[in-house]
């Protein structure tokens, strides 16, 4: 017979095992009742022991309490195998997701219904303990309103379920942060600052919340604001046109929304004894409301190269403004030194070495400082070439489109130039090249170098030379050309791209 009971307990204690590493291995993220279920079997077992032992040597007392003790903990084990079996695993595969609460509610009662069957057959009145627990709750509620307020405010945040695992709110004070976890008294909720607050749920139930990003039927994203300020005297239009342009090209910037899309709005005009400027707002939707730091700065980066490139400065106070108290002798010695650094970046072009002096001087002038910040498009593939790039400073890569997909065919390191071919042909961009470093360039138009191909037509030859010398070599690396077939390959070229040279530029 006591061989028997101790089968029957081994074997239950093995199902409640097997049944709780199954469990683990499909609901991985409840670990919490997993170690309870196993904190269970492992007192069923130890008193399992205890009860044989009492029955070997004629225990009574202990055995008959052993043995109701084992009764309850079996039943509290298959109670917790239950609540995770029909919480966690049936009614969410049926489509519904009842808050935590509810399955605390269920494994309460479950408890106290148990107990009070446990009380019972140790010939407890069953009638008296409820009368008692009426006065000492009574006693209770009175003692700890504070607490029964948050507990009652954690059951009605989970079951209206207004406030929801994983959203983004903003007290009352102006914290925000994730919510992580309703529990029964209070709520937890993690910050951008990597600050945990716990916030009692009663505070919760009685504040005015604001649920950030979170609109019935849209996805999640919370508008945010970049202000700044610009010349009165430059035309809105055009500084909305340049900024929202920057803002929409791509690549997308990260973690702003495609839709609704990023625009400016000019707010308001400010021309009062001490400032003068327009004020401007740059509106974006915020997809990851976390990281909204990150993308501001972002923003900021893309806008201050567009405004950059348009030569639209960014105004200052009027307060704040210093006055330049040079000469006119200093101010010409800073603009020779300026020219002086633009023809150094001219030096570095090799289809220029055949430029003089003075021509080379005439270029410097024409030469236009940009920026691009990192992950903008310097060029893009089929777009109209206009512009030659020096790049002096940063890095970018080249990626080509062909047949559906998109490669990185090359990186470009700065000092160099980039759009030789669209300047001297007019030839769409061939590939699409991405600043991977804020890259600091100047650019040539095709328009300030028609005034050195019109006055020295002859130039045009020795140009289109090394830009089929350097066409060559590329198709020599990619085709495996020998030295007499490359020879014969930059002939023919050159002659073709003089022809184009000479076609684009007026001079047939």
């Amino acid at each position: 017979m006591a061989l028997t009971s101790w089968v029957s307990a081994s074997i239950l204690f093995i199902s409640f095992l097997v049944i709780a590493a199954s469990l683990r291995v499909f609901e991985s993220g409840h670990n919490s009742q997993i170690k309870r279920v196993a904190f269970f079997c492992s007192i069923y077992l130890f008193l399992v022991v205890i009860y044989q032992l009492a029955n070997s040597f004629h225990w009574p007392h202990i055995d008959v309490i052993s043995g109701n003790i084992v009764y309850l903990m079996g039943w509290l084990t298959l109670i917790e195998l239950f609540s995770i079996v029909l919480f966690k695993l049936i009614i969410p595969r049926l489509g519904y997701h009842p808050p935590s609460i509810i399955s605390d509610i269920f494994f309460g009662v479950a408890i106290i219904v148990l107990l009070v069957m446990t009380l019972s057959n140790f010939g407890v009145d069953a009638t008296s303990i409820a009368a008692t627990s009426a006065v000492v709750t009574g006693i209770l509620a009175i003692g700890l309103q504070a607490t029964l307020g948050n507990i009652i405010g954690g059951v009605a945040l989970q079951l209206d379920r207004s406030i929801r695992l994983g959203d983004w709110i903003q007290l009352e004070n102006g914290m925000q942060g994730r919510v992580q976890e309703i529990r029964w008294r209070h709520t937890v909720i993690e910050t951008r600052d990597w600050d945990t607050l716990i916030v009692p749920n009663s505070s919760l139930l009685a504040a005015s919340i604001i649920i950030l990003g979170k609109r019935v039927g849209e996805p999640l994203q919370h508008r945010m604001w970049v202000h700044f300020n610009v010349d009165f005297r430059t035309n809105p239009s055009h500084v909305i046109e340049v900024v929202e342009e920057a803002l929409q090209a791509a690549p997308a910037i990260l973690n702003v929304a495609t839709h609704p899309k990023a625009n400016c709005v000019c707010l308001d005009f400010s021309g009062d004894n001490r400032e003068s400027y327009a004020h401007y707002a740059i509106r974006y939707w915020l997809t990851e409301i976390k990281d909204d730091d990150p993308t501001n700065s972002l923003i900021r980066k893309r806008l201050y190269a567009a405004l950059q490139r348009a030569n639209i400065p960014l105004a200052i106070p009027a307060a704040q403004l210093f006055i330049d108290n040079d000469d006119s002798q200093r101010r010409a010695q800073k603009e020779q030194k300026n020219i002086l650094k633009r023809i150094d970046a001219l030096n570095q072009i090799d289809f220029l070495s055949g430029l003089n002096e003075d021509e080379r001087t005439i270029l410097a002038h024409g030469l236009q400082p940009v920026l691009y910040s990192k992950g903008e498009n310097i060029m893009v593939q089929n777009d109209t070439a206009n512009w030659l790039y020096i790049l002096t400073e940063g890095s970018a890569e080249v990626w080509l489109a062909s047949g559906g997909e998109t490669s990185k065919v090359a990186d470009i390191i700065s000092p160099t130039f980039v759009g030789e071919m669209g300047l001297m042909t007019g030839a769409p961009r061939t590939a699409t090249i991405v600043a991977t470093s804020d890259v600091y360039s100047y650019r040539l138009h095709r328009d300030e170098f028609q005034k050195i191909i019109l006055q020295r037509p002859a130039i045009i030859k020795k140009i289109s030379e090394i830009l089929a010398a350097r066409e060559v070599e590329t198709n020599t690396i990619k085709n495996r050309l020998n030295a007499a077939a490359k020879n014969q390959k930059i002939e023919q070229t050159s002659v073709h791209m003089l022809t184009k040279i000479s076609s684009f530029f007026g001079l047939d």
